[in-house]
């Protein structure tokens, strides 16, 4: 190990949580009353999503956009209840965290928008309750994953130097842009996989 760990950022979807899309997708087409194929393209096609995880269009005008390509006008509230369908959390690596939280300090760095991490405490009540303020969406800083940017102003504000961060994704794009960084990064496959690696960290007691 280069340097001591005295953060762990987690990636939420695939990691603390299941990220169920097609569930995303087809609470979405029923409230437009538009094919799934539809709201695909108009999230995920359009470039729509990518540009609000990377901060570059407000919520507004995010949701906006959306109702335009989906030609209805959907809500705030319409769209939480999608995002809503679309999150599981995942309890064996919630608690892992919670473990490594008696010992170091933890937070959230996921790609989204800011709608996310304004209504985390509807969206993934677990998460919310567990890192408290310290869920950042990717938007906040103005770049998503794996640009260095989000991941070195995640940590400045965070007051913790990249090196002694250690970053958890299940992506290996975005886990190859921490080390690039100049974070240390782990890419999640499994709750026993990533308890090896925080005990070999010293993160968490051995068994």
């Amino acid at each position: 190990m280069t340097a001591s760990i005295r953060l762990v950022l987690f990636d939420m979807e695939g990691v603390l949580s299941h990220y169920d899309r097609s569930a995303r997708v087809d609470r979405l087409a029923a409230i437009s009353g538009q094919t799934p194929e539809a709201v695909r393209h108009a999230i995920w096609g359009s470039g729509l999503e990518a540009r609000a995880d990377a901060g570059q269009i407000s919520d507004e005008d995010y949701l906006s956009a959306l109702g335009e390509l989906l030609n209805y006008p959907v809500s705030r509230d319409e769209w939480l209840s999608a995002r809503y369908a679309s999150i599981t959390p995942n309890a064996e690596v919630l608690a892992l965290a919670e473990r490594v939280a008696e010992r170091q300090r933890i937070a959230v760095l996921t790609n989204n928008c800011r709608l996310l991490t304004e209504h985390i405490d509807f969206l993934n009540p677990p998460v919310a309750q567990l890192f408290g303020p310290h869920v950042y969406a990717s938007a906040a800083f103005g770049a998503a994953k794996p640009a260095a940017q989000t991941y070195l102003r995640c940590v400045e504000q965070l007051g913790v130097p990249p090196a002694e961060t250690l970053f958890v994704d299940d992506t290996d794009a975005n886990v190859t842009g921490a080390l690039d960084a100049g974070l240390q990064g782990y890419q999640f496959v499994s709750a026993k996989a990533l308890s090896a690696e925080l005990k070999r960290y010293g993160l968490i007691e051995r068994a």
